[in-house]
């Protein structure tokens, strides 16, 4: 099947947002702090704001990214996707638009570490997490075009 890589519409809302509730629900060191609605309109926002762009594969998202101006707000690939090169595919579509692109993960979530250091990012900072909604310890990674 073929993957392709577009910006999202208002449809695209309930799929992404039922990507990050899958994994919310199937992660056990996440506290689950969003109902399934919230994350709908959450995307449904970032979708008005032109900051998401999603895989489409078959005629399902199989994965979206959300960034603004430098900064990833979300990436979430489905379950069903994750290994398949569409985390990699929404990573370097924004790396090759941005100079710089930072981001946040949980220090919990290692794998988003490991595929995060492949994609040719660095931490730049760990915090207590007090400043997110879920206040679990976190990661700032940072990419910049020409970094080795």
């Amino acid at each position: 099947m073929t993957r392709l890589l577009r910006p999202a519409c208002n449809l695209d809302a309930s799929a992404a947002g039922g990507i990050m509730n899958s994994y919310a629900q199937t992660t056990p060191w996440l506290p689950v702090r969003h109902e399934l609605n919230d994350l709908i309109g959450y995307c449904q926002t970032m979708i008005a704001r032109g900051w998401v762009t999603v895989v489409d594969w078959g005629g399902e998202v199989a994965g979206f990214i959300a960034r603004h101006h430098g900064f990833v707000h979300a990436l979430y690939v489905s379950a069903a996707a994750r290994g398949q090169g569409v985390g990699h595919q929404l990573l370097r579509n924004a790396q090759m638009q941005e100079n710089s692109i930072d981001l946040w993960t949980f220090q919990a979530n290692t794998a988003a570490h490991r595929f995060y250091r492949r994609e040719g990012f660095h931490e730049i900072e760990r915090t207590c997490g007090a400043g997110n909604d879920e206040n679990l310890p976190d990661i700032r990674f940072q990419w910049k075009r020409g970094q080795l």
